[in-house]
């Protein structure tokens, strides 16, 4: 087979390690790809939002499989256009995309289906957004309606500061037309974990619990990150839950699609808050997280591509999805300064000596190609490095040891990454 994968990140590294492991897969190509996509495939100059070229790029290359790594190609509509044209794409049409493409969507859908989650309101212009915000109080959580790459929610803990959050997504245009329309919602409070299922529009196939780390500081202190590092299983979701759980998150959210006629395959990802009075959704997505996706195809033990095409075809029922027993734990090296501004073309050093460490897998996302240094970086996130473990102790201290072989200029990363999962073992 030969497969294309849209994306540059960690995840879409890790998605191209995982399905070269299949003894199917002759060719991997990636587009745009980063400097380890290049290592495992091909990578082809061609944006994840570009959606007639990725088509022609398909239909030229006679691929078999495309696999969406991030949202912005599922939302504009990626898998129709493949589908017109005969070529499967591992991952959810335009309308179930909006589950993460449009927060009113997902709040709507949420409310329709059952699922718990928090109580919201939709607002399209400025004064009645604030008039709600000042009658309700704080803290209050603000979220622009689009897309605004992980960084279109804020928890605001005073009045004075969601008005200001108000005025920059609505007024302001911080976002562009992301924030046109918001969704004002109460704040929830708790511990976050991840929990994705593989679906192919009825059936569905659980991954283990994992937890991710947005803020940039320790303590999760700072501004919401892409993530700055993930582990699996988290212990707040243990494995008895699964099951309920997804009767209660997962479930209810395809029976509601498939309804409308408009099926969800590929990966649906709940954010969940485990509040005084059980799990809440805070979210929804429709792809691997990043960086949850690292740690979890780590476990992974099932052929990628026979769950992809399973759940393209409707016959999930009939895999096996199975999981290593071991731990797993990515923490993120970052550039100095992201989420803000930070420098870029710094080159890394020691990426292959951290591999070489027993269960050390190092993904890297906001990386390029260099011709005289190898690879510089490229991006924010710079690396995702991964270890597997018997039990969360040792799969944190195998990643910081992977840490500790890897330099570039002013590098940044969280040193609690799994600490709250320490607590709770």
């Amino acid at each position: 087979m030969k497969i294309l994968v849209v994306g540059s990140g960690g995840r879409e590294h890790a998605l191209c390690w995982k399905l070269a492991q299949s003894p199917k897969v002759s060719t991997i190509l990636c587009a745009p790809g980063n400097g380890g996509t290049a290592e495992i495939g091909t990578n082809i100059p061609v944006k994840d939002d570009d959606i007639p070229a990725l088509v022609a790029l398909a239909k030229e290359e006679s691929v078999d499989l495309v696999v969406a790594g991030p949202e912005l190609p599922l939302v504009l509509g990626l898998s129709n256009a493949l589908e017109k044209e005969g070529i499967p794409c591992f991952g959810p049409g335009a309308f179930p995309a909006n589950l993460e493409g449009s927060k009113a969507f997902s709040k709507t859908v949420m409310h329709e289906a059952g699922v718990p989650t928090a109580d919201f309101r939709v607002f399209d212009e400025f004064d009645s957004a604030c008039s709600f915000v000042k009658e309700k109080g704080a803290p209050i959580v603000i979220k622009a309606d689009g897309l605004a790459a992980g960084k279109g929610v804020v928890v605001a803990t005073s009045v004075e500061e969601a008005i200001e959050t108000l005025e920059e997504m609505m007024v302001k245009k911080r976002f562009a037309s992301a924030g046109d329309r918001v969704v004002v919602e109460e704040a929830l409070c708790g511990e976050e974990a991840s929990f994705l299922a593989f679906c192919d529009g009825k059936n569905y196939a659980l991954l283990p619990s994992s937890q991710d780390h947005k803020a940039v500081g320790e303590g999760d202190t700072g501004p919401n990150t892409g993530g700055m590092g993930a582990y699996s299983p988290a212990p707040i979701l243990p494995e008895e839950q699964y099951g309920k759980t997804a009767e209660l998150v997962i479930k209810p959210i395809l029976e509601h699609l498939a309804a409308k006629g408009e099926p969800f395959k590929g990966v649906l990802y709940a954010g969940l808050m485990y509040t005084p009075n059980g799990p809440s959704v805070l979210e929804y997505n429709v792809r691997f997280g990043d960086p949850e996706c690292q740690p979890l195809l780590m476990r992974l033990e099932t052929d990628l591509v026979d769950i992809m095409m399973a759940c393209i075809e409707g016959t999930l029922d009939k895999i096996d999805v199975k999981v290593r027993p071991e731990t797993a734990c990515g923490v993120v090296m970052a550039a100095k300064g992201y989420p803000n501004d930070y420098p870029k073309g710094m080159p890394i050093s020691g990426i292959d000596e951290a591999d070489k460490l027993d269960g050390v897998k190092v993904f890297q996302a906001g990386t390029k190609p260099a011709p005289d240094t190898g690879v510089v970086t490229s991006g924010g996130r710079v690396l995702c490095v991964t270890a597997l473990g018997k039990d969360l102790v040792h799969a944190i201290e195998r990643a910081y040891q992977g840490v500790e072989k890897i330099y570039f200029t002013d590098s940044y990363y969280r040193r609690d990454i799994g600490e709250k999962g320490l607590k709770r073992s």
